[in-house]
Formats: structure tokens, C-alpha cells, sequence
């Protein structure tokens, strides 16, 4: 089955209003961090308001996601992410009326981590129903699970490209508060209709019958994906504080989210490419020769001294992004039992949001007392570091892959039609 068919068949199983709908759900997340950013700064005059207003929004995010993904996996994510939806929308309303209200921006802040506590990850929870969606496929399944797990990492860039250009774009034509006014609109209106759609209460019927009480979460092969995860992070946070002080250097600041952008184009198309890939070409071992891929292409960042140097090792950089994601995603997918699959890809996104901060923060102090060149240097030894773990972990990883493939059993034909 080539890849085109494989995702034409996915969008026959659901219809193209869920591929839709899950798509626009995703946005409002990506939308808000540079939203309260802009909104605060723009409100107090102080970016160091504004970014601490924004990190503590992305932070709660990170550690709630888990939380609610455990959840999801209880009581389904039609309840779950419905709640999550229409909270954090309100949230976001909240935020807007303080901000305006000229509130200490220490409010703002508390606010902020409130509503991103809130606020559902869209990206791992709809990673969770494609193996209940397609357990009817019979031979098929594992190969559309992985073209759909490339598709969900793809759609992931795609989104964190374009949730920040439509937020400048919003900052543009009339003001921050706009931008983030749509974003809290969207999540009420496409959230729930995610959380609404039919593809739930399949995903939660299959959950239930495969509940037991034994099933373990943390186990040594989800936590080496999380520090997998925390790298990829870390590469994302220090290439945008590099890339910011590069421009900034350049005299174009308001170039850096343009070039960023360049980094999930690369990503976007190299992540729909993956489900041509072979399947005797294991994941532990795509894994790793996508870390090595992600440290030689990241090395060359060392040696940019301009913003048209930049453009093409950014580029190129984001070729092995999301195939280094979707491996560490479908990896997890497997390793885990399917009744706590959702906590597993919440853990994932945490982990990742987790890294980004730690990637900015590690960067951004060496900036300070270098320039963009150290600050790549955050983005180097990320990749030097995933390489490490890659291959030391190869074991476990393969022997927790073994070991799914051996336990798995196919969902019951009345769970896949409930």
C-alpha cells in the first residue's frame, strides 16, 4: 500500500471533517503561547512580562497534559477534552479582561498558567483513536497506524508553522487581543466538535475492554522516549532564541518567526514521507540514524553568520525533525498498553513543551554572553545527546517492542463497531 492510498484510506475511515476538525483544534494551542506574549508585552511595555506570562502558559500546559490524558483514558475523550475546551477558552476570555484591566501583570501570569493548564492537547489525543479507527483493516493496520502516526507529526509542524503566522498576521490587521480572541473562539467551537466526534466514543470503547489494572505507564522504555522527547525540545527552543538573535543582530527581529517556519516546512514534508518507509525498517532503528540525521544537519547551524545562510540549514535541519518525532510517538504507541495510551502521548508533548522551555532558558543565558553561535551550540549538543541515548537505549527499546508485538491482541469486533 503506497502512502497516497494509505491516507486516503484513513480519511475514508473517518471522513475528511474529522481530518479537518482535529487539524483547526490543534491551532488554538500553538496560537496562544505567542498571543500572551505580544498581548502582555504589548499591555505592560515589558517583553520579560510578556515571556514569563507566555513560558508559564506553555509550562502548565506540559504538566497538565499527562493529567488530563490519564484521565481521558478513564472516563474517554469525549467528557474529557469537552471540559478541557470550553475551559480553557473561558480561560482565555479571563485572561483577556485582566490583561485589559491593568492588573499587576503577576496576575496576568497566574492566569496565564491557568489557562494553559486548561487547555487540551489535541496533537497525542487524536495519535490515541487511529488504532481503534482502523482495527477493522485486518493486514493493513500496522501500516495504517504508522502512515496516520506520520500524518498526526506532520500535521503537529504544520500547525506550530502556522498558529504563529496567523497570530502576527492577526497582530498585523488589528491588535493582540484579536489574535487571541480568535484562538479562544476556535477552541471552543472546534475542540468540542473534536471532543464531540463519534471517533471518541470508539476510541473510549476500545480503552475499556482493554483496561486492566495491571497496566504499567512508566515503564524504562516510555522513559527513555520522554528524554527523547525532551531533546527534540530542547533543539526546538534553542534554535528559535539563536535564530531570534540572529535576526535580531541582523536589524530584522520581526524575521525570526518567518525563519523558524522554515524549520517546520522541512519538517511538514519529511513527516508525510516517513509512511514510505519500509517496515523491516524497525523503529529502534529508525530512531537512531534519525538522531545521527539530526546532529549532522544540526552542526552546520555553528558555522551561519547571516540570515540568508541561515535559511537553508534550517531548512534541511527540519527534515529530520519529524521523522525523529513520529518514531519516538509510534514507539510509544507501542510500548505502551492501549489502556493508557492517552497518558502515554500526553507524557510524550509534555516532555517536548518541557524541553522547549529548557532549550530557550540553556540558550538564551549562552546568547547572552555570545551571540546566536553558542546558542546553536544548545542545538549540537541536543542532537550529540539523542544520538547517545539512541543507541544506548537500543535494548530496551527493542526488547519493549518485542515484547508489545508478542502480547498484542486485535480490538473486538463490537469495540471497533460501539
Amino acid at each position: 500500500m503506497s502512502p497516497i492510498d494509505s491516507y486516503r484510506r484513513l480519511v475514508g475511515l473517518t471522513g475528511p471533517t474529522y481530518v479537518v476538525v482535529a487539524f483547526l483544534a490543534r491551532m488554538p494551542l500553538a496560537m496562544s503561547q505567542l498571543g500572551v506574549l505580544l498581548l502582555v508585552a504589548g499591555t505592560t511595555g515589558s517583553y520579560g512580562a510578556g515571556g514569563a506570562c507566555a513560558g508559564a502558559l506553555a509550562v502548565a500546559n506540559a504538566l497538565g497534559a499527562p493529567l488530563w490524558g490519564s484521565r481521558a483514558d478513564r472516563l474517554g475523550q469525549r467528557r474529557v477534552v469537552a471540559v478541557q475546551s470550553v475551559a480553557g477558552a473561558l480561560a482565555l476570555a479571563a485572561l483577556l479582561v485582566i490583561v485589559s484591566s491593568g492588573l499587576p501583570w503577576g496576575v496576568a501570569a497566574v492566569a496565564s498558567a491557568v489557562a494553559g493548564l486548561l487547555m487540551p492537547q489535541i496533537g497525542p489525543l487524536a495519535r490515541v483513536r487511529w488504532r481503534p479507527i482502523t482495527a477493522q483493516s485486518g493486514p493493513h493496520q500496522a501500516r495504517l497506524v504508522d502512515a496516520a502516526f506520520s500524518y498526526e507529526g506532520a500535521a503537529d509542524e504544520a500547525s506550530f508553522v502556522l498558529g504563529p503566522a496567523i497570530v502576527g498576521l492577526g497582530v498585523s490587521v488589528a491588535s493582540p487581543t484579536t489574535a487571541l480572541t480568535g484562538a479562544a473562539v476556535a477552541l471552543a467551537a472546534f475542540g468540542t466538535w473534536f471532543a464531540l466526534h463519534e471517533t471518541a466514543t470508539l476510541t473510549h470503547a476500545a480503552t475499556a475492554r482493554a483496561r486492566s489494572a495491571a497496566a504499567r505507564l512508566l515503564t524504562p522504555a516510555l522513559v527513555v522516549l520522554c528524554v527523547a522527547q525532551l531533546l527534540i525540545g530542547a533543539v526546538f527552543g534553542s534554535v528559535q532564541t539563536g535564530t531570534s538573535v540572529l535576526a535580531t543582530d541582523a536589524g530584522s527581529p520581526g524575521l525570526t518567526g518567518y525563519f523558524h517556519a522554515l524549520l517546520g516546512i522541512g519538517s511538514v514534508v519529511a513527516g508525510l514521507a516517513i509512511a514510505a518507509l519500509p517496515a523491516r525498517f524497525a523503529l529502534t532503528s529508525r530512531l537512531r540514524w534519525f538522531a545521527v540525521g539530526l546532529l549532522v544537519l544540526a552542526a552546520p547551524l555553528l558555522l551561519v553568520g547571516s540570515l540568508p545562510a541561515l535559511a537553508p540549514a534550517l531548512l534541511v535541519l527540519g527534515c529530520t525533525v519529524a521523522p525523529y518525532m513520529i518514531t519516538t510517538f509510534t514507539l510509544g504507541e507501542r510500548v505502551t498498553p492501549p489502556s493508557r495510551t492517552g497518558a502515554a502521548m500526553t507524557l510524550l508533548a509534555s516532555a517536548t513543551g518541557l524541553g522547549y522551555a529548557l532549550g530557550a532558558a540553556v540558550a538564551g543565558r549562552l546568547a547572552d554572553w555570545g551571540g546566536h553561535t553558542p546558542a546553536y551550540a544548545v542545538t549540537v549538543a541536543a542532537g550529540a545527546l539523542a544520538v547517545l541515548l539512541s543507541w544506548a537505549a537500543r535494548p530496551v527499546l527493542a526488547r519493549a517492542e518485542g515484547v508489545a508485538a508478542a502480547e498484542a491482541v486485535p480490538v473486538p469486533a463490537e469495540a471497533a463497531a460501539a
